[in-house]
């Protein structure tokens, strides 16, 4: 008696619900993905095998480049605003609502505060031309006219006022930056008892033959 053979038949495979999957993959990142805001000035952090986090929110970030320029940010809006005008009223100074406005939107800013102005009155992309960011000088710490530590203590003050947190103070280094410079900053913190703050560094991982930046 003759063997009946079966019919053989390809395999297939819905593929529908990978497509769908992918989708909704492709959508949950447009919608959560943060973009990095332009900064002022980019540093090259130096590496170090401490693995401590910052904290999510209420960050005060003072970063020091190479060329001995200090940058002042927060990651708040409202307190940068507030920080602003306090500073201001301090020294006889006012800004309009537009300016403040776009203060508060900036990531970081590296001026005296008398030179401010103009320069937030400029279009945001005309503050991207290397031409403006060469008359960047940085945020003034000297001790006869330390407006850094006025913005450090006021925006403090701020957050304390209307959020009810503490802030979180982290001091950003370039690996060239001067040393002086940076223990100049921290010495300015000290003499007004702040004596809680991070350094940010890159993660240096051991390879066994030799250690890379993360």
């Amino acid at each position: 008696m003759p063997k009946v053979k079966p019919h053989r038949t390809s395999p297939s495979l819905d593929m529908t619900p990978m497509v769908d999957l992918a989708f909704l993959l492709v959508t949950f990142f447009m919608l959560t993905t943060q973009f990095r805001p332009d900064e002022a000035v980019v540093v090259d952090t130096p590496s170090s095998t401490s693995d401590l986090v910052l904290p999510e929110s209420d960050i005060m970030t003072l970063t020091i480049d190479k060329d001995k320029r200090v940058f002042w940010g927060y990651d708040k809006a409202p307190i940068k605003a507030a920080a602003l005008q306090a500073v201001a009223a301090k020294r006889g100074l006012s800004f309009t609502p537009a300016q403040i406005k776009q203060f508060s939107l900036l990531p970081q800013f590296g001026l005296p505060i008398d030179k401010l102005g103009s320069y937030l009155n400029l279009d945001p992309e005309a503050r991207k031309s290397p031409e403006i960011k060469k008359l960047l000088t940085g945020v003034p710490y000297d001790s006869l006219n330390n407006q850094l530590i006025d913005f450090v203590i006021e925006a403090r003050k701020a957050n304390a006022t209307q959020f009810q947190k503490p802030t979180y103070i982290a001091i950003k280094g370039d690996a060239g930056a001067d040393v002086p410079t940076v223990q100049k900053v921290i010495k300015i913190l000290q003499e007004r008892d702040i004596n809680r703050f991070n350094l940010i560094t890159d993660l240096e991982i051991n390879t066994g033959v030799g250690s890379e930046k993360n």
